[in-house]
């Protein structure tokens, strides 16, 4: 199967970010207060996602291998910012950040999806990329809780971000196994 790098770099990524997820939202209500900030950080998250994915689609056909691997650097950014985050506005900049990674991963991801399968044979590679990614997520809700009670949640945040940046890194190292195998 071609797509294998792919499964293995997005279940990363899902690991990452399942590991994070639940609390993180902890996080937000935490330093939001009220559920109207709260529910403000998340339209900052979804509406920059699509105003992103406005500009990531003119870009997607010539390089979304090279976004895929910007995504994970933002969220590896955002992850490692986020312990420091001491006021709402910090939060509102990084829901920003993380809205435009969000569109440019998931945008590249469909791409690439598209690219590295054949019309009428594409259900089994998409089903099998779907099962290691969500088996990624399942796995990561409980590791995150299990290092939330033996860490803290700024090291959580810590572990996200590293495992974006090995996303990061394998995505480039594939580009660059292609780049130099000619495809």
């Amino acid at each position: 199967m071609r797509l294998e790098w792919l499964i293995r770099s997005q279940s990363i990524v899902t690991l990452a970010a399942g590991m994070i997820y639940p609390y993180y939202l902890l996080f937000l209500k935490n330093l939001g207060n009220t559920y109207s900030k709260y529910g403000l950080a998340f339209a900052v998250f979804t509406i920059s996602s699509a105003a992103v994915s406005q500009w990531v689609a003119k870009k997607l056909d010539r390089h979304a291998l090279s976004i895929l691997v910007y995504s994970s650097l933002g969220m590896t950014a955002a992850m490692l910012l986020f312990p420091w985050v001491d006021s709402y506005a910090w939060v509102l900049a990084l829901q920003f950040l993380m809205g435009a990674c969000s569109a440019m991963q998931k945008m590249s991801e469909k791409a690439l999806l598209a690219d590295y399968t054949q019309p009428g044979a594409r259900g089994g590679t998409i089903g099998s990329y779907h099962f290691w990614t969500s088996i990624a997520s399942g796995f990561a809700v409980i590791a995150g809780g299990y290092v939330i009670d033996w860490l803290t949640i700024d090291a959580l945040f810590y572990c996200s971000a590293l495992l974006y940046a090995f996303s990061a890194w394998a995505v480039w190292k594939r580009g660059r196994q292609g780049a130099q195998s000619g495809g």
